[in-house]
This record gives C-alpha cells, sequence and structure tokens, in this order.
C-alpha cells in the first residue's frame, strides 16, 4: 500500500514510448495535419478500450459535468485526451521546427507590458493548461534567466520540446526532490531578480505544504510554497494561463498579479487567501475551457487527509 503522506500522483506519461515516437515521426513527415489526422482515431481507440484512461480522466470530469450519462462521459473523455494530445504535439512541432511554427500572443495586448514593468524577479504561477511549454518559449521575450520546478523520472516516455534535436532550453530544471525540495535556490534565483515558474494545480510529496479549497465543488489539496517563498523573497507573484487559439496558435493570459506581505511565517492558514485567489481563476478558466486542464491524478481523493 503507498504511504499515505504521499500524494498518488506521478509524472508518468499517458500512452506508450511508441505511440510518442509514431506522432513525432508523422510531425517531421507530414506536420501538424498530418499527426492530427491519426491522432482523431487513436483518441478514440484508447477513450473506448482503456480503463486506465478513464481513471485518470473521470475524477475531473465527473466533478466539471456532474450528472453526465453515459455517452457524454465518452465524449467528455475523448475531447479532453484530443486536447492533450495536439498539445503534445504543438509541443514537439514547437522543438522540432521552432518557435515561428507557433503563433503566441496574449489576450490582453497590455499583459507584456504588465510582467515586463514589474523590473524585478518573481514567480510564475502556472497550471496544467493548454501547452505550458509555449509559455516558456514566449519567456524568452523577458531577458531574464528562467527557472522551472519541475519533477522528472524515469517513467517520462513524452519529450518536451527542448528534448528535440533543433531546439534550445531556455530554462534551467529545479528538481523538488532535492534538499528542502529546492526552496533554497528558489529563493536565491529570486534574489538574483530571475524568473522562477511553478505549478500552482499539483502537489509533488509532501501534503504539509499544501492546503484544502474547494474546488469545483469538493475540498482538494493545492500547494501554498510559491506563496511562502514569494513573502520571504519579497517578490510578486504572476498568475497566467495559456489555452489553444487555433490550429496554430496558442493565446496567454495573466490573471492576477499577486504581492504578498514579507514575513508571514510558517502557518499555512495565512496562504489560504492567495491559494483561493488561484484556484478561483482556474474554475474560471476551466468553465471556459473544459477541455484543457490536463491534471490527471484525484485532486479530490478521500483518504488525503491531513
Amino acid at each position: 500500500m503507498p504511504n499515505n503522506d504521499n500524494i498518488r500522483w506521478n509524472s508518468k506519461s499517458i500512452g506508450s514510448k511508441f505511440g510518442h515516437n509514431f506522432f513525432y515521426f508523422m510531425v517531421k513527415l507530414g506536420g501538424r495535419r498530418l499527426a492530427y489526422f491519426f491522432l482523431y482515431f487513436i483518441v478514440a481507440y484508447y477513450c473506448l478500450f482503456f480503463p486506465s484512461i478513464w481513471k485518470k480522466t473521470d475524477p475531473y470530469l465527473l466533478k466539471r459535468f456532474p450528472g453526465s450519462g453515459i455517452f457524454k462521459r465518452i465524449c467528455n473523455r475523448y475531447l479532453l485526451i484530443l486536447h492533450l494530445g495536439k498539445a503534445l504535439i504543438d509541443r514537439a512541432i514547437l522543438g522540432i521546427s521552432g518557435k515561428e511554427s507557433i503563433r503566441i500572443s496574449f489576450s490582453n495586448p497590455t499583459d507584456l507590458e504588465r510582467i515586463k514593468s514589474l523590473n524585478s524577479g518573481f514567480i510564475l504561477l502556472m497550471s496544467h493548461t493548454g501547452c505550458w511549454q509555449v509559455v516558456m518559449s514566449a519567456l524568452s521575450e523577458l531577458k531574464k534567466p528562467v527557472n522551472l520546478l519541475m519533477l522528472r523520472n524515469d517513467q517520462d516516455i513524452d519529450k518536451h520540446y527542448f528534448e528535440h534535436g533543433n531546439a534550445k532550453n531556455i530554462f534551467k530544471i529545479i528538481d523538488p526532490e532535492q534538499f528542502l525540495g529546492g526552496t533554497i535556490e528558489m529563493i536565491n534565483v529570486l534574489k538574483n531578480d530571475e524568473i522562477l515558474c511553478i505549478m500552482g494545480d499539483r502537489v509533488f510529496k509532501n501534503k504539509e505544504l499544501s492546503v484544502k479549497v474547494d474546488f469545483l465543488g469538493k475540498d482538494a489539496l493545492f500547494p501554498f510554497s510559491a506563496y511562502k517563498i514569494a513573502s520571504i523573497a519579497q517578490k510578486p507573484v504572476v498568475i497566467l494561463y495559456s489555452h489553444k487559439s487555433g490550429p496554430d496558435s496558442y493565446q496567454l493570459s495573466i490573471s492576477n498579479i499577486i504581492h504578498l506581505p514579507a514575513k508571514l511565517g510558517k502557518k499555512k492558514e495565512v496562504y489560504m487567501p492567495f491559494v483561493k485567489k488561484f484556484v478561483t481563476s482556474l474554475e474560471i478558466f476551466i468553465q471556459e475551457y473544459p477541455y484543457q486542464f490536463f491534471n490527471f491524478y484525484d485532486m479530490w481523493e478521500a483518504d488525503q487527509k491531513e
């Protein structure tokens, strides 16, 4: 039995290594259209005949679409995995064909200037929506070093865009499994006025760094470490989302810029209002783009007790 101190999530990819390599080959052979063509059929096969897919998708879909019948549930699974597949293909295209292959824009033209006007390092709080690697590519315009807190392990079989031959990795990866979860390193990069990217919708392992917040009608665990680090380093938190807006385009949007008081301390309760701001913004995003939220584990597990 797994240790109840750990969250039942890991970074293992959906699909097989052969499947991912097949789509990389399709991208190189015929571009986006050919890869998308095969995707429609393969997603249908997975959604109909792989119960493991149902287990990954249904915790979210049943809360986003309560009361759905069997046919609607099947359609929802299909659309969610289809959008995930397109995001994975798009990030492969980004790595294989370069940044020019995908059009990236801000929903609000002033958002980029809002980030530039901060004139310091900041935490970019993202979530598993749209294609976050498109966001990383867009950050090159800010001319600042970029750091990403990211868990990687041997179960990962999908390539990030910078792992394709022609792509350049513009960010440094910080391992959350190192000493103190990488906290010292994260504080240092902020003090050096660099950008620190953190996912605000997943708890890695330590539930002590999470709080329970109502999300889609039921309590779910969300991490608060980003706000704690921001308070220590006295740097703002920028909440940003991405969504696929067309066949070859993505839009980015800033939901909020949070300036936290200094020295808030260790008690998780003081960070609850800031976590709630993030969760509220995530719910707003999900209402508009329900099939572009790719958090494939049960955030609402009954046994996730504090």
